[in-house]
């Protein structure tokens, strides 16, 4: 298991095939992914608050199952930090900063960058990292594992069927332009 250590913020866990993604590469043993029941509940109010058809109960399932499908995932005991973090700009961004403080994480990989400025990060040896620039440096560090984790989710993805052009005009959609362009000259590996 890698000793690299990041914490996924909630926007990155919604929408679905990013949370996927970023879930099975979790699974790859290049990084250990970090997220808390809090940070759960934020994108379960997210999903709620765009589809409000869909039952609060089947989304909790969805993170029970991400939680056993990543080992050792679940940061706790970072409440006592987050008084302390009152430097970024959204107070409701603390418990992100303070989960990734206690657990050690270099890096929170968010969609909101300007929630979380480097000059208060960098004193905690934490970045904040775009999930393109993620995805674009897991791509560097082994293009096969992230190619597999890509395959993994389109075998999941059987009804109905996903190509894996699809995959990729999907992850472009959702602010993944470069990692799916990377991803494209690989097209015939996913």
């Amino acid at each position: 298991m890698a000793n690299f250590t990041v914490v996924y913020d909630a926007c990155l866990l919604y929408p679905a095939a990013i949370r996927d993604l970023v879930v099975e590469l979790a699974r790859t043993g290049m990084l250990r992914a970090k997220w808390t029941d809090r940070i759960h509940a934020e994108w379960i109010k997210a999903v709620i608050r765009q589809r409000p058809e869909l039952d609060r109960a089947r989304l909790q399932h969805v993170a029970a199952l991400m939680n056993s499908a990543v080992p050792d995932c679940l940061v706790t005991g970072f409440e006592p930090l987050e008084a302390s973090l009152s430097a970024l700009p959204d107070p409701n961004d603390r418990h992100v900063l303070a989960a990734a403080i206690h657990c050690g994480a270099q890096e929170i990989v968010t969609f909101n960058l300007r929630d979380f400025p480097e000059a208060v990060l960098q004193p905690y040896g934490i970045r904040a990292l775009h999930p393109d620039v993620f995805v674009e440096h897991l791509l560097d560090l082994n293009a096969e594992a992230v190619c597999e984790a890509i395959r993994k989710i389109r075998r999941r993805l059987a009804k109905p069927p996903h190509t894996a052009e699809e995959m990729l005009v999907k992850y472009e959609s959702q602010g993944l332009a470069v990692s799916a362009s990377i991803l494209r000259s690989r097209i015939n590996s996913l």
